[in-house]
């Protein structure tokens, strides 16, 4: 999933919530837990209750709220405020996991920093002896046809028809 690294005030909420998934995805199966699914989403924090969007001056931060659910049906969640997210590697913040409402994991920060930085990884190309004389695969041909249906007037007929 590509994600935007810029928003207001530099933080994205799209990105906080996707490392925050996979991260945390990662943590809870490091520690034992068979998680089935989980999904994060991310809002800017408005606890002051000014309303207002971040600017670029303002420590800017995430409220992240995640659910979801491990193979034997527990409810899992992680919630929690986000400062910082690193290219996909990994959160920092204060951000609690439960699973069936046991606390499983208090963190500052989620994931790995240290990490190197992913990289795309490139679509693999057949051996060129896999190639087909004439090219190097089959090609994907479109047709659209529309169909008029006008009995009642024999003169819309298109000609050739």
């Amino acid at each position: 999933m590509g994600v935007s690294a810029c928003e207001t005030g530099g933080l994205s909420t799209a990105a906080v919530a996707n490392t925050t998934d996979q991260a945390g995805t990662r943590e809870l199966e490091r520690q034992g837990a068979d998680v089935e699914w989980l999904n994060c989403t991310a809002a800017y924090d408005d606890s002051d209750g000014k309303n207002q969007s971040p600017s670029a001056g303002v420590n800017t931060v995430a409220k992240v709220d995640c659910n979801g659910r491990t193979k034997d049906e527990k409810d899992i969640t992680i919630t929690g405020k986000v400062t910082r997210e690193i290219n996909g590697k990994c959160v920092r913040g204060d951000l609690t996991a439960k699973i069936a409402g046991k606390e499983w994991f208090q963190v500052n920060v989620l994931g790995n920093c240290n990490a190197p930085d992913p990289t795309p990884t490139p679509t693999p190309t057949p051996p060129a002896d896999d190639n087909p004389p004439g090219g190097p695969g089959p090609t994907v041909t479109v047709t659209v046809t529309k169909t008029v249906y006008c009995q009642s007037h024999p003169t819309c007929w298109p000609e050739g028809k």
